[in-house]
C-alpha cells in the first residue's frame, strides 16, 4: 500500500502601512507691475521662484538665536537660468544683476507678518520694492538676497526666478516688484 501526504503550505507576511512624513513645501513667487512715466500700467507678469540651497539653509538656521538677517532686499535678473546651488557669489551661478535703475541700492523688501495658517505666507505686497528705470534694458525676473548693495555679491541668496520671457523697460518706467513666500506642511 503506498502512503500518500497531503501538504498544505502556508506562507505570511506583513503589509504596512507607509507612515506619513512630515513634508515642508517653501515656494515662492514674484509679482511684477511695470508703469510708464505717466503712471500708465504696461504690463503685469509673474515670476515663479526657485529657493535656493542656502535660502533652505537659512530657514533650517533659523531655528537656532545666532541665524538672523533683519532686512531682505529684491534685486533684478539678467539672463541666465537659475539653479538651486546659486550664491550671491558672481561664479556660482549663470546669470547677474540688471541695475538699470537709478536707486542707489536694492530696494528692501518691507514684508508683513507670516500668516498663522498652513501655508503660512509672507509678502511684500503691502509695501512693494519700487525700481525707477533709467535706461532701457530688458528684464528677466528677480531675487531675494540680503545684501543691499546694487551688484553685490556677499550675503544670503535666497531665492530667484524667471518671467516665462524677458520683458522690456525704458527710462522713465517705474517696476514694481512684490514677493510672496509659502510655507506648508
Amino acid at each position: 500500500m503506498e502512503n500518500s501526504r497531503v501538504k498544505d503550505i502556508y506562507t505570511g507576511g506583513l503589509v504596512a502601512r507607509p507612515t506619513e512624513e512630515n513634508v515642508a513645501l517653501a515656494s515662492g513667487i514674484y509679482l511684477f507691475e511695470c508703469y510708464d512715466k505717466d503712471g500708465n500700467l504696461k504690463w503685469k507678469d509673474q515670476a515663479k521662484n526657485t529657493v535656493v540651497s542656502t535660502g533652505l539653509q537659512f530657514m533650517a538656521n533659523s531655528l537656532d538665536a545666532v541665524t538672523t538677517i533683519s532686512l531682505w532686499y529684491i534685486g533684478l535678473k539678467d539672463s541666465g537660468v537659475v539653479a538651486a546651488s546659486n550664491t550671491m557669489a558672481t561664479g556660482s551661478r549663470a546669470w547677474s544683476e540688471n541695475v538699470t535703475y537709478s536707486d542707489a541700492t536694492r530696494p528692501v523688501a518691507n514684508f508683513a507678518a507670516a500668516t498663522t495658517a498652513s501655508p503660512s505666507v509672507v509678502t511684500n505686497s503691502a509695501n512693494k520694492a519700487v525700481f525707477n528705470i533709467n535706461g532701457t534694458t530688458t528684464v528677466y525676473g528677480a531675487f531675494l538676497t540680503s545684501d543691499s548693495t546694487k551688484s553685490g555679491t556677499t550675503g544670503t541668496l535666497f531665492s530667484a526666478g524667471d518671467f516665462s520671457s524677458s520683458r522690456a523697460v525704458v527710462n522713465g518706467d517705474t517696476l514694481q516688484v512684490t514677493y510672496q513666500f509659502s510655507l506648508s506642511a
